[in-house]
């Protein structure tokens, strides 16, 4: 197949296989939730997170983490209680406004003490409880508010969208919005008649945001019936091919969280691998979660749009992935993104650049672990002569054309100037398809995290 012949339109958008989002926070059954200011933040604004599962039994549960080797004691301390409970957890802890990393065995202790006073204020035991943090890095948590406030909201929980909403304010940090999204699929009961099942999630991060496994804080719940082995199957993939194809300013966090719980409060037959159930619900999750990455990005820090790169004609996904991400993590392109200058130049040059990631996030993508060490930091396949690309809706370069094609120049800038910049490209190799999402770099970014600790 060559660029000429392969039937793709740059200047539009790839079509969108997952089922529709709705960007409201509606409450699976079978949680309580809750936040509240307590604090930590000296802005005051709340910063306390609970998420329980209320049904009487504990939540199938299964998360991605942060490789980064600064891991917070919170990430350290969810790997522990996910591998000892065998996934089956009661409930999530958060508190904003201090990482709890880089800060030794106190706060590896801190952590743990958060852990006994959740599940003294909740009734069950510390081993039941996952833990998210985020705030500055290197200090300490203040623990005589933490214990006063879970008291305080382990009694205020409620099952309601509003106290799973107040949940994801508390988790934001340099947020400027709640980030939301929900789903609502149909699944079969045990008796085989449709039972409605509700896929929400919630997160946080808009800065220090290059996810590697996992993202910033995020919380999938649903009321489905899955075990924790098939909701690894779902996040890990799902993770990978949305969170995974983030970048706001390529630094990745030491508190990268991704975490999803199901109840089976909706009452559907038990979801198994491989069956059309399976498939439904995976489609679910990864449409929450690639709208909360949009979200992310459309909320980086000092941005002004949202940046989308969409790649069509790789050799395989991975490599389309990982040409997508390259373009959406550059520099240049981001800054070009902010003028609204449609420079192509910048665009190519990152694609041609682009490299697979690490074995690790290859392999939760699907590709077969011996596959993936082969081709993990490996260049992606690009053939200049067979390359396309287009910036919002206009084709700039057809290398089966001569390259540099003419192009109205003011009308592309102006095409520029709405919330949402798509960038094209197609690179006549394949059928491998991939997106990632990112955002202009601008003053505001400089400013904010040149102030943020003081």
């Amino acid at each position: 197949m060559t660029a000429a012949t392969s039937g793709i339109d740059v200047r539009l958008a790839m079509p969108q296989a997952l089922p529709a989002v709705e960007r409201a926070c509606r409450i699976p059954g079978g949680f309580l939730a809750g936040g509240r200011a307590i604090g930590i933040k000296a802005s005051g604004r709340p910063d306390l997170a609970l998420i329980v599962a209320g049904g009487g039994g504990p939540a199938a549960a299964a998360g991605v983490f942060t490789p980064n080797a600064f891991a917070a004691a919170p990430v350290r301390l969810s790997r522990a209680v996910l591998a000892a409970s065998d996934g089956w957890v009661r409930a999530i802890v958060s508190t904003s406004g201090s990482a709890n990393a880089a800060t030794g065995a106190a706060g590896d202790a801190d952590q743990a003490r958060i852990g006994k006073l959740t599940a003294s204020a909740l009734d069950i035991q510390p081993g039941d409880v996952l833990h998210l943090s985020t705030g500055v890095i290197g200090t300490r948590l203040p623990l005589d508010r933490v214990a006063a406030g879970l008291g305080d909201l382990a009694v205020a929980l409620t099952a309601t969208d509003a106290g799973l909403e107040a949940a994801a304010t508390a988790l934001r940090t340099t947020d400027s919005t709640t980030k939301v999204a929900t789903v609502s699929v149909a699944l079969p009961g045990p008796d085989g008649t449709p039972r409605g099942v509700r896929v929400t999630g919630i997160a946080k991060g808009v800065g220090m945001i290059h996810p590697r496994m996992a993202t910033m804080l995020s919380v999938i719940v649903t009321d489905a019936s899955a075990s924790p082995a098939v909701l690894s199957r779902i996040l890990r993939p799902a993770a990978a091919r949305t969170w995974n194809q983030l970048s706001v300013d390529g630094d990745t966090s030491t508190n990268d969280t991704v975490l999803v719980l199901a109840s089976g409060a909706a009452g559907a037959a038990e979801i198994q691998l491989g069956s059309a159930s399976f498939a439904s619900l995976a489609a679910a999750i990864e449409a929450v979660a690639r709208d909360l990455a949009r979200q992310q990005a459309s909320d980086g820090e000092g941005a002004t749009c949202l940046l989308t790169c969409q790649v069509s004609g790789a050799v395989d996904d991975s490599d389309a992935r990982a040409v997508a991400r390259a373009v959406v993590s550059s520099s240049l392109v981001k800054a070009a993104a902010h003028g609204k200058d449609p420079n192509w130049g910048r665009i190519a040059g990152a694609a041609g650049n682009a490299r697979l990631p690490d074995a690790a996030v290859l392999a939760a993508a699907g590709l077969a672990v011996d596959v993936a060490a082969a081709r993990a930091g490996t260049a992606v396949d690009i053939d200049p002569d067979r390359l396309r690309i287009a910036i919002a809706g206009h084709l700039v370069f057809d290398g089966s054309q001569g390259g540099p094609q003419a192009f109205d120049r003011a009308a592309a800038r102006a095409a520029m100037a709405g919330p949402e910049i798509l960038i094209r490209l197609d690179l006549g190799l394949g059928n491998g398809l991939g997106e990632a999402f990112g955002c202009d770099l601008t003053e505001a970014y400089v400013r904010e995290n040149s102030e943020y600790t003081t």
